[in-house]
């Protein structure tokens, strides 16, 4: 609380005006803070970090069967550029090969094409040269497009042949 204390007058001089000390006491607005973060604190909810589910395959290394028709294979190689083509392997047909970028004109449209095909596998394949972010982009894209599966694969010698193959 505010309280006003009057200052003594000095013995031996004439009267003059009072001069009045104010003293304000912080205590109750102090506890009033504390009381207000306290409640703050306990009712709100914290912020929870949001987690993308991947599924582990199966322990035992069986592989699951993919037809050729069902499939879109990804390769993620260098300059943030992907490749990709229709089935499992294009063989030493690199004219099935297409180049494309991670723009919304790009793999999102790719994807939004092949997702027409309900038993759809998308098959991902970072390449040595490819970046972190070029198979995180991907991922986020296969969830942008809605794409119910899709796996991270290794390259095998073909794939590896067939991006290194120039293109006209």
């Amino acid at each position: 609380m505010a309280m006003i204390q009057n200052a003594p007058a000095a013995k031996g001089t004439k009267p003059r005006a009072h001069k009045k000390a104010f003293h304000l006491d912080m205590t109750p607005m102090v506890d009033l803070a504390f009381l207000l973060l306290t409640f703050f604190m306990l009712t709100t909810t914290f912020n929870k970090p949001t987690v993308m589910e991947v599924a582990m395959p199966d322990p035992k290394g069986e592989k699951t069967p993919i037809d050729d028709s069902a499939a879109l294979t990804l390769l993620l190689g260098k300059d943030h550029q992907v490749q990709y083509f229709y089935g499992l392997n294009p063989g030493a047909d690199a004219s099935k090969l297409h180049t494309t970028t991670f723009a919304a004109d790009g793999l999102r449209q790719v994807l939004l094409k092949f997702r027409q095909n309900p038993d759809g596998v998308v098959l991902i394949k970072p390449g040595d040269e490819a970046s972190y972010q070029s198979m995180v982009d991907a991922l986020d894209e296969m969830n942008i497009t809605g794409q119910k599966k899709y796996a991270l694969v290794d390259l095998d010698e073909a794939d590896k042949r067939i991006m290194q193959t120039p293109r006209l």
